[in-house]
């Protein structure tokens, strides 16, 4: 099961995190309206974790030089991203950097969107719909998800933390690939609670 902690920032908080055995991706947000926004480079970088750059309708040349300058293994597309955009950065990038895709949910009829991206998107990251791009704090309901039927995995995110183990582990679907947690894992933004992240993976492994 892939963990992943998103919206890092501080150099201490980041091998921290990293140290965590179990925290198999970690996600740096790079969208100038997110409290959790990445303006500059890190002193530590993770070792363990792969890398994942969350970006928002970003122009080709900015996500580039950001996969440069952080060594991304992911990329995640957390805007109107088209399959047309997916596909451009594909061959920019000679297919070396994966593709997450985030769908936002709210009903049913959310999940149509998903076939765009088959052939294209590494993974799926399904969040609650917002006005804007995430970052609510809220849940969806994850029952809609057991009518997907793509062949795209997925993972789930939006508004998790510590009290929601024993509900996930109950959750099952054989495209279901992992977890995002963020906000309800912070001390304050961008900066993450360990203890609380650490809560969550013993209670999602009891």
């Amino acid at each position: 099961m892939i963990i992943k902690v998103c919206g890092m920032r501080d150099s201490v908080n980041i091998k921290e995190v990293d140290e965590i055995e179990e925290v198999t991706w970690m996600g740096f947000i790079f969208f100038p309206r997110s409290s959790r926004n990445v303006e500059s480079l890190p002193e530590y970088l993770p070792q363990h974790t792969k890398r994942v750059g969350v970006f928002v309708n970003a122009d080709t040349d900015t996500l580039l030089k950001r996969i440069s300058d952080f060594g991304l293994d992911f990329v995640q597309l957390h805007g109107h991203e088209t399959p047309e955009y997916c596909k451009e950065l594909l061959q920019h990038t000679n297919g070396k950097v994966k593709i997450i895709k985030m769908i936002q949910i709210e009903t049913l009829e959310d999940l149509n969107i998903v076939s765009d991206y088959k052939g294209i998107a590494d993974y799926l990251l399904f969040e609650t719909k917002t006005k804007d791009y995430g970052g609510s704090g809220r849940q969806f309901d994850w029952e809609i998800l057991r009518h997907y039927r793509g062949s795209i995995p997925f993972l789930i995110t939006g508004g998790i933390g510590k009290d929601d183990a024993e509900r996930l582990k109950s959750f099952q679907h054989p495209m279901f690939a992992g977890i995002d947690l963020n906000s309800k894992c912070e001390i304050s933004p961008a900066l993450k609670d360990v203890e609380a992240i650490k809560t969550f993976i013993k209670r999602y492994k009891q």
